[in-house]
């Protein structure tokens, strides 16, 4: 960073994205977190969709792309370089730049927010309001994510359950169960299946198959019913996935 662009560089500010992808790097670590809308974003090939309440880390240096899909408002906070940074800043900021993440507040923490992003909108050239508002989230950042990291070498699998069945009738994408838990896609895949001992897909697939099961028992559906309310194409498609898999065909399963 130049001396210009040091200078240039607001400590906190309400940014709305294109809905082009943007492509960059910078010299300073950012946080950032969704205020309105949907944001895409693409950390060092970690891809992620943050809503209103998550956020994520992106530490310096980081090759990062991001849009927003349709209308969306992000809360960007600069972080100083190395060399700027006293020893006091420094041992508050470390834990949140230990590397490049995605993460969610808490409700309490979103009210907060709510209220701070407010006093920015009211003050839009106020350093210093941004600057104060900057470090109370950044206080409050370095508890919550020092927590958040702590319970992700595992991943709630309720969460991802009632995510597949509140979508059960339309295709499931694994960067939308990623996206529940926080995590980037290829982490997400990684660790799904260490814990589970299956794909993501493979498991997608074992609960349309199980709910299809249960449909079955009520005679009064017709398999293409059945079919459309698992989230199948068709009858079609479904009576061959449930023959490869069950061994048997949905008819003679009933």
């Amino acid at each position: 960073m130049n001396l210009i662009e040091a200078v240039l560089m607001r400590p906190a500010e309400v940014i709305t994205l294109p809905n082009e992808i943007q492509h960059h790097d910078h010299d300073h670590h950012q946080l950032v977190i969704a205020l309105n809308g949907n944001s895409e974003f693409s950390i060092e090939g970690m891809q992620n969709i943050i809503v209103p309440g998550q956020g994520c880390v992106v530490t310096a240096s980081s090759d990062h792309a991001f849009n927003g899909l349709g209308f969306a408002e992000i809360l960007t906070l600069n972080l100083p370089t190395e060399s700027q940074l006293d020893n006091y800043t420094a041992q508050h900021i470390q834990p949140l730049i230990h590397s490049n993440q995605y993460f969610k507040l808490d409700n309490q923490f979103q009210i907060l927010l709510q209220l701070l992003v407010k006093e920015m909108r009211q003050a839009p050239d106020d350093i210093l309001v941004a600057e104060a508002c900057k470090n109370t989230i950044i206080a409050l950042l370095q508890r919550h994510i020092k927590t958040d990291l702590s319970k992700k070498n595992r991943i709630n699998i309720e969460v991802i359950d009632n995510f597949i069945i509140q979508h059960i009738t339309t295709k499931i994408s694994v960067a939308q169960l990623a996206g529940c838990v926080f995590l980037g896609e290829s982490q997400f895949h990684l660790l799904f299946k260490q814990q589970m001992g299956m794909t993501p897909h493979q498991y997608i697939m074992q609960v349309r198959l199980n709910l299809a099961k249960q449909l079955l028992e009520d005679r009064s559906l017709t398999l293409a019913m059945i079919a459309s309310a698992s989230g199948f194409a068709n009858q079609s498609s479904f009576t061959h996935t449930f023959t490869k898999f069950q061994g048997t065909s949905p008819s003679r399963y009933r």
